[in-house]
């Protein structure tokens, strides 16, 4: 794919109808589809503003991962409303950490003492009681439990909605999404959880590059979604 070349020259924040927008040689920046992107808090601006300042000779797109949720929350979230709640709910009704081994019992134990504090987080917290069993099997969650998670996306708004989604498909799961965008967990936690039992067999069997090379994109995909959402209230 062609690099595009870097069109500007100053970068800048200003406030606009009571958002905050990022200037490239005073014109607001736009989204990829051409609308205006205009984000809640000055924080946020202000880094995205950063990564477009730190761009050289031509555009990496890869180094602008804060710039890239905000797209989504207008782009997507904003425009696909629907669509975007349904693919959240889709990683829940098949939520990752519900899915259990049967063996061996040091990964059985290592998805209990990192996915199990979750399921209490998400029960005690918000009242979601989603079913874990061991197996490949589908488990059908509970009804009350997809409407909970209904109404728990419902009630978001666009610019918590594009990480959560952008979480939960890293993830593979609703309930460790949820967890980092309210900043229950870390980055570095949601990884781990994600990948318990990718890390495992990686111990055990030894890793390379590729895999190497994908689980540190993965990382940092997450270390910007709790970014992203600690600058919104900034």
């Amino acid at each position: 794919m062609k690099q595009m070349k870097r069109f500007y020259k100053e970068v800048s924040v200003a406030e606009q109808d009571g958002g905050h927008v990022v200037l490239l040689d005073n014109k607001p920046l736009k989204t990829l589809q051409g609308a205006m992107l205009r984000v809640p808090s000055r924080g946020l601006a202000e880094a995205i503003a950063e990564e477009w300042r730190g761009q050289g000779e031509h555009l990496d797109r890869n180094s602008m991962m804060l710039t890239g949720i905000a797209n989504g929350a207008v782009d997507r979230a904003g425009t696909e409303r629907g669509q975007v709640i349904e693919q959240i709910l889709g990683f829940g009704r098949s939520d990752l950490i519900c899915y259990r081994a049967s063996e061996p019992e040091a990964l059985k134990a290592r998805q209990a003492a990192l996915w199990d504090p979750l399921l209490d987080w998400a029960r005690t917290k918000h009242g979601l009681r989603l079913m874990a069993d061991a197996g490949i099997s589908y488990i059908e969650q509970p009804i009350d439990a997809i409407v909970r998670m209904q109404e728990l996306v419902s009630g978001l708004d666009d610019f918590t909605l594009a990480p959560f989604e952008l979480a939960s498909a890293l993830t593979g799961s609703f309930v460790i999404g949820l967890a980092l965008v309210e900043g229950h967990i870390l980055a570095e936690q949601a990884f781990s959880a994600a990948l318990a039992d990718e890390i495992f067999q990686a111990e055990k069997w030894g890793d390379d590059a590729e895999a190497a090379a994908r689980r540190a994109r993965l990382r940092a995909e997450l270390d910007a979604v709790a970014r992203f959402v600690r600058l919104l209230t900034v």
